[in-house]
């Protein structure tokens, strides 16, 4: 007879700043303890003035991290590249290292000079931080900037796809997810052990619904969650119809009950990273919340 065990993972909202929409969803999810982790889009037209909502989220015991970006809201004009642009010229080692770095600098500025603190971790608008070059430049200046502090860095390892939404994910973990391993093993940096909440975007309530409960029941601790809820607004987003139903699920009187039924406790990442000086790299544990610089010598090639 098997024995079932409570597993703990955390949700990251991503896009923050991008809109009021995220912002003021980010805020709801977090005062109902139902996020972790939050990913800030610097460039984005509502990050200004965010510096106190930043600090109340972390002095919540919320993960804020650099949501690096080159796709959308990159703060240097020849940085902004389509998805599949930065794709191709990232694997053909076409990329512009110096530019690259300049992008990443300006944004690690960025954010600790409109949250007032170093981010808890880092990832990529679609993903982008796994990308060849990308990935090599962003370890080198996370080194280069805060020495032995660690920062953890998402992994996109698949945590496997729910129904249809299979592909996406092996997609998405098949752009960089074991390469970007490989740095973090080398740097000691901390990675979340798996990545779910990957679909196209599509269906409402319902099917978010749906989605969500296949999640939660194939999560294994340390796994990392990921959403873009919004609440209704103005603002010109293409996803706001898929960003306002997940907020109603994730907001919802039913979340707790699809918690309980999978056996899923919550918690931020960086509260098992043994404060982020470690040579750890996936999270075995994570406290709960209820409901409701120096050069370090490591090199990283190209």
């Amino acid at each position: 007879m098997s024995i079932a065990m409570t597993r703990h993972i955390s949700i990251c909202i991503d896009d923050f700043g991008q809109h009021a929409g995220i912002n003021a969803a980010a805020l709801q999810l977090v005062a109902l303890g139902r996020v972790h982790a939050v990913g800030c889009l610097v460039g984005g037209h509502a990050m200004p003035g965010t510096a106190s909502a930043v600090a109340d989220m972390a002095q919540a015991g919320v993960d804020v991290g650099l949501h690096l970006d080159f796709t959308e809201f990159p703060l240097l004009p020849q940085s902004l590249h389509s998805l599949p642009q930065i794709i191709v010229q990232s694997y053909l080692r076409r990329l512009n290292r110096q530019q690259v770095r300049s992008e990443i600098c300006a944004q690690l500025d960025a954010f600790e000079a409109l949250t007032g603190r170093q981010p808890a971790f880092v990832d990529g608008h679609q993903h982008i931080h796994q990308l060849p070059t990308v990935r090599n430049v962003l370890m080198q200046e996370l080194a280069r900037r805060y020495g032995s502090y660690r920062p953890w860095i998402r992994s996109t390892r698949s945590g496997g796809g729910v129904g249809r939404e299979r592909f996406k994910p092996w997609v998405i973990e098949s752009l960089g997810a074991s390469a970007m391993a490989v740095l973090c093993r080398t740097g000691g940096y901390p990675q979340n052990t798996r990545l779910l909440g990957v679909y196209n975007f599509q269906g409402g309530v319902d099917a978010y619904r749906r989605l969500l409960a296949g999640w939660l029941a194939r999560a294994r601790s340390g796994d990392l969650l990921m959403c873009h809820p919004s609440t209704p607004c103005t603002a010109a987003d293409g996803l706001l119809p898929a960003r306002v139903a997940e907020l109603e699920v994730l907001a919802g009187p039913d979340f707790a009950s699809l918690l309980q039924q999978a056996d899923i406790r919550l918690g931020a990442v960086s509260a098992h990273t043994e404060l982020m000086g470690t040579s750890r790299n996936s999270i075995f544990g994570m406290q709960s919340k209820a409901p409701g610089t120096q050069d370090t010598g490591m090199h990283f090639g190209a």
